[in-house]
């Protein structure tokens, strides 16, 4: 055999792989820093209560919440309130690289598992709490994603004139997640160099501003308030839904001079091509409430199945008006691997096969997959207590008095 020929490649290594994660965390906003962790390949410990997660059982908008952003972790299932699950959970603690956490301004000292009391065991621990507000005023408020985007002017922005309007999705929750991981990571590199770890606050509100500042900014460069979304002044003339034949909708657009000129050669109309005074992309914006009605008039002869597929031919930004549950069937998350599939954990499809998106990451040219199934409520808890010195005699005990699940 030649010694020189090369050994297969084997699977690259995740860049957190190595790394412990311990969350204290519930909703959306820990569980996704913990989620981005654990895809990174770190091992992510849910220190959950014995009767479960709240989410595992969430109705309506809530019911996907545990599994989409519990995948690749470990579950145990502790009883704080216990003097038993406490020692426990502050062993589980102090053997981590980071501990993340969600829940109201001092209920973690109460617990003694806050970044004080967790740093004198471990002064390299990494503690990353998420929070509605950083410390100031409002601190103390109860923060909801909703209660943020109301107040943080993202409602406005969204909504039509007087009615405000929650984003569609869970924003600030899973950016505020986000940041937190991202705090969690630069920390990380920090203690590398220190050797020590640090506090990283996230927080909700903070998030939500984040978002409207390019609004904060456009009245700071204009002195003119922005106006919501829908009833913006579009910086282009060609960049909206249109109805179109057959009750469908899709979204058009032709955001400079060469794609208005590519725009009217693909549809056939020389006259407006030809129009002197819709020459210059601000010609058509002044020239809006007389050209919308016309593009409108015209364009609703078609199907949004042939517009679509004359504006791919030539280039043209477009889009159609998909549901979230549509997506299950895009032919290009199918050939992009943006899909997975996981087994429910809990509910009336436990054990069933689902399918969840991915992170929209590639590294070195793979997808971040899933490694290990959204967890079932204390799957890892005996494990995870033998690991740091229990014997099963102990874990025996303690299931037995009701400390752990």
């Amino acid at each position: 055999m030649n010694d020189d020929t090369p050994a297969a490649p084997s699977s690259p290594r995740l860049p957190l792989e190595g790394l412990r994660v311990v969350e204290f965390t519930h909703m959306v906003m820990g569980p996704t820093c913990g989620m981005v962790l654990a895809d990174l390949g770190a091992e992510v410990i849910k220190v959950e209560p014995v009767d479960g997660d709240r989410t595992r059982h969430l109705l309506g908008a809530g019911a996907g919440f545990f599994p989409m952003f519990n995948r690749n972790k470990k579950s145990i299932a502790l009883d704080l309130r216990s003097p038993e699950g406490l020692a426990a959970a502050r062993k589980l603690a102090a053997s981590a690289d980071v501990v993340a956490q969600n829940f109201k301004p001092g209920v973690m000292t109460k617990y003694g598992l806050d970044y004080a009391a967790l740093s004198q065991i471990n002064p390299r621990l990494v503690y990353v709490n998420h929070t509605g507000f950083l410390p100031g005023p409002y601190e103390h408020r109860t923060a909801l994603d909703e209660v943020v985007q109301m107040m943080g002017g993202l409602a406005y922005m969204t909504g039509r004139p007087g009615d405000p309007l929650r984003a569609g999705s869970s924003v600030n929750d899973i950016m505020g997640g986000m940041f937190g991981a991202i705090g969690a990571m630069a920390a990380l590199m920090q203690r590398g160099i220190t050797g020590r770890g640090q506090e990283v606050d996230s927080a909700l509100f903070e998030n939500n501003v984040f978002l409207v500042g390019q609004h904060m900014m456009q009245y700071a460069v204009t002195g003119k308030p922005a106006a919501p979304m829908p009833d913006r002044i579009s910086s282009w003339a060609v960049y909206d839904v249109f109805s179109v034949k057959d009750g469908g909708q899709i979204f058009l657009a032709a955001v400079s001079d060469a794609q208005w000129q590519t725009f009217c050669d693909a549809m056939g109309y020389a006259d407006l091509k030809a129009d002197a005074g819709l020459t210059t992309n601000n010609d058509r914006v002044r020239a809006r409430p007389t050209l919308m009605p016309v593009l409108r008039e015209r364009l609703a002869t078609h199907t949004a199945d042939e517009l679509a597929a004359i504006f791919e031919r030539h280039g043209l930004p477009f889009a159609p008006i998909r549901r979230p549950e549509e997506l299950f069937d895009d032919p290009h998350l199918h050939a992009t691997g943006g899909l997975a599939d996981i087994t429910l954990p809990d509910g009336d499809r436990a054990g069933q096969t689902a399918q969840i998106t991915l992170m929209p990451l590639r590294m070195a040219g793979q997808r971040l997959d899933v490694r290990c199934d959204p967890p079932r409520l204390g799957q890892h808890t005996a494990e995870l207590l033998q690991g740091l010195g229990y014997s099963a005699e102990d874990v025996a005990a303690l299931h037995a008095a009701g400390a752990i699940a």
